[in-house]
């Protein structure tokens, strides 16, 4: 490091508490506002003006605070709509009648319980037992948009391994299933 960064370093540290409150004040929690301020130190130490006094190099880095802030809350806003997105999908399908149901490969309840754990206790209470996704939240202690993820990531990891398992048989919907069941 040369004796600019190191100047520049030391301005910025200098103000670090006020950096933090600063930050913290616009997201609301001081874990999540040291998590910004730590990953703006690191991104903009080496884009930073040289040659600029300590008042401009504060000011600076303010700006680049209010970026960073910014785009905490974009990545927020988009993530909590897909979110959103897949909860109202998983309430929204309509359950295949009974007999559809039962003439569903018998191989998926094998696959599924070589899943994760958490995956396996998701389909077997919102796809076999019937629970809507809130119901699931609740009983599992985690909001609804991550129940309706977790359930996204469990049918994704099981279709991989119907796919793997059932081949062909997997893309015409398991129905009459003549597959090699797994284990045999």
């Amino acid at each position: 490091m040369n004796g600019q960064d190191e100047s520049n370093v030391g301005a910025l540290v200098e103000n670090h508490r006020a950096f933090l409150g600063f930050l913290e004040k616009r997201v609301g929690r001081r874990d999540l506002a040291e998590d910004l301020l730590q990953e703006a130190f690191a991104r903009s130490l080496s884009s930073a003006p040289q040659g600029a006094s300590d008042e401009s190099l504060v000011a600076w880095f303010y700006r680049v605070l209010r970026n960073a802030v910014i785009d905490h809350y974009r990545r927020g806003g988009t993530t909590e709509r897909a979110l959103a997105a897949v909860a109202r999908e998983m309430e929204e399908r309509e359950e295949p009648d009974l007999d559809t149901r039962n003439a569903v490969c018998r191989c998926i309840g094998i696959l599924s319980a070589a899943l994760k754990p958490e995956y396996a206790q998701a389909l077997q209470r919102v796809e076999v037992d019937g629970l809507s996704v809130q119901e699931f939240a609740a009983e599992a202690g985690i909001t609804a948009n991550n129940a309706g993820v977790r359930i996204f990531r469990a049918r994704e990891a099981l279709r991989k391994r119907v796919t793997s398992s059932c081949g062909t048989c997997a893309e015409h919907g398991c129905v009459d299933c003549t597959c090699k069941k797994p284990g045999t």
